[in-house]
C-alpha cells in the first residue's frame, strides 16, 4: 500500500481541463459500451464543457512517474444535496485509485457546509467500493441493471402485441382510458403522476426528486434535456390519459443510448390502477413500437426490494447484466 501511495498523488480536479482527462474519458466510454450496451461519448462531450469551466469539485489521481491521469471523481451540489456525478479509474490499481479518490471526496462533501445529504449511484463499480461508503456511514440498496431482448419484427403478431415468454394477456382498458404519445403540455401531469405513483414508495429514499411535485418535474427535465439517461425519445414514449379528467393514469419513458439499444428510465402507473396489468401493456408497447424501428435490445434498471417491479419484468424476459448499488448518506 504504501507503495501505491508514493506512486499516485491526489489533486484537484479543478487544476485540470478536459482535453487533460480525454484519454482517461474515453476508456470510460469504451466501459460503459462493454458493460452495459451504453454510448457514453454525449455525456463525456458535455462533462469535458463542465472540466474545461473548472467548477467541478472533485480529485484526479496522478501517476507520479509519467504525470498521466489514472482516476477521477466529481460531485455536483444541488442545494442543501451533493449527488457523486462520477468515479473511474482504469490499470491495475484501478480498486486502490477508486476507494482512494472516493475517500478524498466523501469526508469533504460530508462537510461541506449546508450539505444535509450525499447521493451516489456508480453504475459501472459493482460492489467493489460498498466498503468506503459503508465505513462513511452511508446506507445502501441493491439495485439491478436488466436488460432484454427485444422482439424480431417477424414475432409481432399485431399492433401492440408482442410474443414474449410470458403468458398473461393485455389488459382491455376502460373507454375513457387513452394511450397517446408523449407531447410537450405532458411535463405537469406527469410530474403529478410521478408524486404519486412514488409516495410511500421506497424509492423516494433514494431519489428524494420523487418526494414533490418540483422534484418530479426536475427529474422530468433531465431525463428530457440532457444525455444522462440516453438520448429521449419521445417517439417510443407514451401516457395513458384518462379523459374525462386529463389526469395521467401510467407513463412510460424511453431513450436511446446506442444505435441498437433503448433504455426505459421510468415507468409508473397511478396507485389506483394498480394490479391492473397497466405496467405491463405500457411496458410491452413501447417494447413493441422499439422493435418496429429497428432496436434490437431493452434496458432498465430496478430497486432490488421492489419484488412487484421485478417480478413483472423477470415474466417480460429481463435478466440482470450488472447489479450496482444505491448509497445515501444524511446528516
Amino acid at each position: 500500500m504504501h507503495k501505491l501511495q508514493d506512486t499516485y498523488e491526489i489533486r484537484d480536479l479543478r487544476l485540470y481541463t478536459g482535453r487533460d482527462l480525454r484519454p482517461l474519458l474515453a476508456e470510460e466510454a469504451t466501459r460503459w459500451q462493454q458493460q452495459l450496451l451504453w454510448d457514453y461519448r454525449s455525456s463525456i462531450h458535455l462533462l469535458a464543457g463542465y472540466l474545461d469551466s473548472r467548477i467541478l469539485p472533485g480529485f484526479v489521481a496522478v501517476h507520479r512517474p509519467t504525470g498521466q491521469i489514472h482516476g477521477y471523481t466529481f460531485a455536483v451540489y444541488e442545494t442543501q444535496k451533493a449527488v457523486i456525478g462520477d468515479l473511474f479509474a482504469t490499470g491495475p490499481d484501478q480498486t486502490y485509485l477508486e476507494s482512494t479518490l472516493l475517500h478524498h471526496l466523501l469526508p469533504m462533501l460530508q462537510h461541506t457546509p449546508g450539505v444535509d445529504r450525499v447521493e451516489s449511484q456508480l453504475l459501472l463499480a459493482g460492489a467493489t467500493l460498498q466498503p468506503v461508503f459503508q465505513e462513511s456511514g452511508f446506507g445502501s440498496d441493491r439495485r439491478l441493471f436488466l436488460q432484454s431482448p427485444l422482439p424480431d419484427l417477424r414475432e409481432l403478431i399485431a399492433p401492440n402485441t408482442v410474443v414474449r415468454n410470458d403468458d398473461e394477456p393485455l389488459p382491455t382498458l376502460p373507454d375513457n382510458l387513452k394511450l397517446r404519445h408523449w407531447t410537450a403540455p405532458a411535463y405537469q401531469p406527469a410530474a403529478d403522476l410521478i408524486h404519486r405513483a412514488y409516495a410511500h414508495h421506497g424509492d423516494t429514499a433514494i431519489n428524494d426528486q420523487y418526494r414533490t411535485v418540483q422534484g418530479c418535474l426536475r427529474f422530468l427535465h433531465n431525463i428530457v434535456r440532457f444525455p444522462g439517461c440516453g438520448v429521449f425519445s419521445p417517439e417510443h414514449s407514451f401516457v395513458l390519459v384518462d379523459e374525462r379528467t386529463s389526469e395521467l393514469q401510467g407513463l412510460v419513458l424511453s431513450t436511446r443510448v446506442e444505435p441498437g439499444t433503448a433504455h426505459i428510465p421510468q415507468l409508473c402507473v397511478s396507485p389506483r390502477r394498480r394490479a391492473r396489468g397497466m405496467g405491463r401493456l405500457l411496458l410491452r408497447h413501447a417494447a413493441t413500437e422499439l422493435a418496429r424501428s429497428g432496436l434490437k435490445t431493452i434496458t432498465l434498471t430496478v430497486t432490488e426490494a421492489n419484488t412487484p417491479a421485478l417480478a413483472l419484468y423477470s415474466s417480460l424476459g429481463f435478466s440482470t447484466r450488472q447489479i450496482f448499488f444505491a448509497n445515501i448518506w444524511s446528516r
